[in-house]
């Protein structure tokens, strides 16, 4: 724990949040979550009301594994200049320009077929957004990294994640209300439109300062040592090979060169940071219905609370991160994650009791909120500024894919244990975390205190 002397003040902490690169990811966090539900829950409503058949609306879901591989070509966004965009906007911001061209491209698409005659082209431009979703998110992600320094990160990870619940909202429920008043058609070039958010705030911020391709790939021992062994070869061949040992091998060598034995356990610790509420996420609406609450009451309490306690849990994050640092928050982040799943326990063994499930929505989300701020900012400080695309896409899909695995088998553990024994094994789940949260809060290699004011 640092000492107060270096702590910031409250009212420096606070400051930080209208600082310009804090800003800014409000509007990149709207870029960002407005694509998500208008490829998965939104379309799957347009699909049904249009009459398209119930299995077929079912394989739509295979789309969202592009988000979970997005690892596969981040090197190329990390490292590939594309002609024209790259020089007149830079290496991130070109890449986000383009990405935002694609989802546009694909909602205005979706926004002219009749879906129950074009279903093979819905499917092509719903895939077409989720692939320029994906890459924006990458772009986004290394635009964050790179524009502000480590002391920055939880608070734009906390505006980030408000930016990103108002796109989730736009995608949803402003979606639908365009489409009960209107039509599905409006409804989705009026979400084409607001892709313009992620376009002026592209334009109106400058690229983050970084070295030039060739300069980082002069410096890399492997890059000399594969062109000193590769003369005689054709030029391209050598460029080819120098650029693919730059943007594949050396962000994962780099990253096990840095912490050494640490990396395994590092690896580890982002793998299991977020397993236990992802774990259980799977069997909370279940939950729900179960216990005999109304799908109104549960949208409200979910809407109303759930989406404020998330927004409130990643300002805190952020302020807490700024006033105390990282170690300290990670280690409550996790604690918090483990412990609201308990509140389940009780609402599963209260019934039909709408307090309880207020607290419970309330606790879980102000927990997720919070842990999600911190963590991003922990995994921000442990990308190489070199290589943040590539690092952090792959850090990013460590995190979420055990949990997702594991919420699979949910439906089969509570056949067998019921809902109370589901979310205590959840609860338990979360120990690991904490410890290794522990663990690297004591690390001032890996967190280090936060700067005096």
């Amino acid at each position: 724990m640092p000492t107060p002397s270096a702590q910031r003040s409250w009212r420096d902490a606070l400051a930080i949040y209208r600082r310009p690169p804090v800003l800014t990811m409000l509007f990149l966090g709207f870029s960002a979550g407005l694509p998500f539900l208008l490829v998965f829950s939104t379309l799957s409503a347009w699909l049904r009301s249009d009459g398209v058949e119930v299995a077929a609306i079912g394989f739509f879901a295979w789309i969202g594994i592009l988000y979970s591989i997005k690892f596969f070509w981040a090197p190329v966004v990390d490292r590939l200049a594309l002609p024209g965009l790259t020089r007149a906007f830079g290496q991130r911001r070109g890449w986000m320009l383009l990405a935002q061209a694609m989802i546009a491209t694909g909602l205005v698409g979706l926004a002219s077929l009749d879906p129950l005659g074009h279903l093979p082209m819905v499917a092509a431009f719903a895939l077409l957004v989720a692939f320029g979703s994906a890459t924006q998110d990458i772009a986004i992600d290394a635009f964050r990294i790179e524009s502000a320094p480590e002391d920055l990160q939880a608070a734009m990870a906390s505006t980030y994640i408000i930016g990103y619940r108002g796109g989730l909202i736009a995608a949803g429920a402003g979606a639908l209300y365009v489409a009960s008043l209107v039509s599905w058609h409006a409804a989705y070039l009026a979400m084409a439109a607001l892709v313009a958010v992620g376009v002026v705030t592209v334009l109106v911020r400058p690229e983050p300062e970084r070295l030039a391709l060739t300069t980082q790939l002069i410096h890399e021992p492997r890059v000399r040592a594969f062109l000193r062994a590769s003369r005689g070869r054709p030029a391209w061949q050598r460029r080819l090979g120098a650029w693919a040992i730059g943007a594949v091998v050396c962000p994962f060598t780099d990253f096990f060169a840095r912490h050494r034995l640490k990396a395994l356990w590092l690896l580890v610790f982002v793998a299991v940071f977020r397993i236990s509420d992802l774990a259980m996420a799977s069997m909370a609406n279940p939950l729900y219905i179960d216990l005999g609450f109304s799908l109104a009451a549960i949208a409200n309490v979910t809407n109303v609370f759930g989406i404020a306690m998330s927004i409130g849990g990643g300002l805190l994050g952020g302020l807490l991160v700024a006033r105390y640092g990282v170690g300290p928050i990670l280690v409550l982040g996790a604690t918090a994650t483990a412990l609201t799943n308990l509140l389940f326990v009780v609402l599963a063994l209260a019934g039909d009791s709408l307090p309880m499930l207020v607290v419970t929505i309330v606790g879980d989300n102000l927990s997720n909120g919070l842990a999600s701020a911190v963590f991003i900012a922990f995994l921000s400080g442990l990308t190489s500024r070199a290589y943040t695309a590539t690092q952090y896409a792959l850090f990013s899909s460590l995190m979420t894919l055990p949990g997702k695995f594991l919420s699979g088998f949910g439906g089969l553990v509570v056949a067998g244990q019921g809902y109370p024994g589901f979310f205590l094994l959840a609860s338990l789940l979360g120990l690991p975390a904490i410890a290794l949260a522990v663990w690297v809060s004591r690390d001032r290699s890996l967190v280090p205190a936060p700067k005096a004011a």
